[in-house]
């Protein structure tokens, strides 16, 4: 079995990279140069028609074609790994809410930090919300730390990275959460901090 993650620098792919290094899943890494338009290339476009950056293929997997599975999207990435290559997932109730934390962290969470407007009006709501129902010591979902972790602790710990003026001193449990998932061996390597 192959696990293939296509990333390239300042990605999502970091998120399941993270992820497959603290579950010690083993994978291949495939660094696309965006500069140089790698992930526009039809080889790539045969992965994500898309031509975006993070791509999964596995080969434990058969599309609708028999080949091997292919995936795009940091989320669906996640989700997958979660249920084919972890012990995250233990029942329908998970697995419902780690899809839920997986969409909030994309759909919602990113919009909020990464749109100008969006962060103004949603950001100190969300913030809030996060400061009060995060514990940097329990998982979201289940007893371990998981792929809903890794979705919205990657988020969070893009904030000091992104946007280092921000004054995060209101949500103490985020500061605390940030600077342990930076600290994390596995975080580090996935955004390229240590081999």
């Amino acid at each position: 079995m192959t696990l293939t993650l296509y990333g390239g620098q300042r990605t999502r792919a970091s998120m399941p990279r993270w992820y497959m290094e603290e579950k010690e899943i083993a994978y291949e890494l495939v660094e696309l140069d965006l500069k140089a338009n790698q992930h526009r290339q039809p080889d790539f476009l045969e992965i994500n028609p898309f031509g975006k950056l993070p791509a999964l293929a596995d080969d434990s997997l058969c599309d609708n074609e028999g080949k091997p599975l292919k995936l795009f999207e940091s989320g669906a990435i996640l989700l997958h790994l979660a249920d084919r290559h972890s012990q995250d997932i233990q029942s329908d109730a998970e697995r419902a809410l780690t899809s839920q934390w997986l969409l909030f962290a994309n759909a919602t969470l990113a919009i909020a930090l990464f749109v100008p407007s969006n962060r103004e009006r949603e950001f100190p709501r969300l913030m809030d919300a996060l400061n009060q129902r995060l514990d940097p010591a329990q998982p979201l979902v289940g007893r371990q730390w998981g792929a809903a972790d890794c979705a919205v602790q990657a988020y969070l710990a893009y904030l000091p990275m992104f946007f280092p003026e921000l004054n995060l001193s209101p949500y103490p449990t985020i500061q605390t959460l940030i600077a342990s998932v930076q600290q994390r061996p596995a975080y580090q390597k996935a955004m390229g901090l240590q081999s």
